[in-house]
Parts: C-alpha cells; structure tokens; sequence
C-alpha cells in the first residue's frame, strides 16, 4: 500500500446548505488532514480513506456566521473540536465510485456514501505523479445534533435540513521515509 498526501493549495472540503429556502450558503473547512492509502489510485475498491475536520476552520466568508457556527447552537467547536470521516466499504471502478464510511459529528456516529469521480492523473512540472478526485455526498444535519434554527414569518426556516458536502482533492504519493 501507498500513502497518498493531499495539495492543499489544489483541494477543499466545501459544504452548502439552503438559507431562507431561496438561496445556499457555501463554506468550507480550511484545517483538515487525511489518511489516504491505496496500491493504485485508479482503482479505489482497495483503499483506506479518513478524514478529519477541525471545526474552529469553518469559513463560510462571515465572521458573525462562522462563528454561530463554532458556537453550542451547531458544532460547539469548544466541545467537539473534529469533524471525522473513516472509509469502511469502497465499490466501483474505472471513474466512478461509492466510498461509504462513518462520519462523526458531534459524537454522533453515522454511515454516509459518496459518489466520488476520478478525474484522471497527470504529472506536475516536477515531475511528480498527481491524481484528482471529486467526491459529494448529502446528510441531514439535524441527524447529527445540529438542530438550531429559526421560523420565517413568510413560512419556511433560516437553514435547510440537507447538507451537500463536497470534496476536491489532489493527491500524490507521500514521501518515502
């Protein structure tokens, strides 16, 4: 097995949620780290795959949300400081796969799947082998604690229910020791 390095300057974790029923609001995790093994990259079926976010990097472009967001009314970052994600089945081939694995928000455990896209390899100008994937996935936030909301007095709510992950990421592989 290898051990794959994610470019941070080449991935993002995002998310987005509907706001007032009418618009979405998009943000991401700026902090994260991944475990990411596998003999080839172009065939996932075999590979080992965890994440994990740290909560207090939520950017959502508003400082007065971002940090609503860190408060005890959604990920009470004081308390549980890491979003986690750990592969358990992986099926599919060629481009296109389904990675299911448990994800732990707030000390809620659920399985989620992503349907996850391999957008093909290259070879960056130092000559490093580089591999890209797109992966999405949808969980109900209210499933993992994050309750919170407010009525509208035109009907309807603050913050939708579902929640769109999506993922972009770069790998290559790590370093030998």
């Amino acid at each position: 097995m290898t051990k794959w390095v994610v470019d941070p300057s080449h991935s993002e974790i995002g998310f987005q949620v509907k706001h007032m029923m009418v618009s979405k609001v998009k943000g991401s995790f700026d902090t994260y780290s991944a475990d990411i093994e596998a003999a080839d990259l172009t065939d996932l079926t075999s590979a080992s795959i965890s994440f994990t976010f740290d909560v207090s990097s939520i950017n959502t472009k508003n400082t007065d949300r971002d940090n609503h967001l860190r408060s005890a009314d959604f990920f009470d970052a004081e308390t549980f400081q890491n979003i986690t994600f750990k592969s358990t089945t992986i099926t599919g081939s060629g481009s296109d796969y389904k990675v299911t694995g448990d994800l732990t928000i707030r000390d809620t455990t659920k399985p989620v799947t992503f349907d996850v896209e391999f957008n093909g390899k290259g070879t960056n100008p130092w000559g490093q082998e580089v591999y890209g994937f797109e992966a999405e996935g949808k969980i109900n936030r209210e499933e993992f604690g994050l309750t919170w909301n407010a009525a509208l007095e035109t009907g309807g709510v603050m913050v939708g229910k579902d929640i769109k992950i999506l993922v972009d990421l770069e790998l290559s592989p790590a370093a030998a020791e």
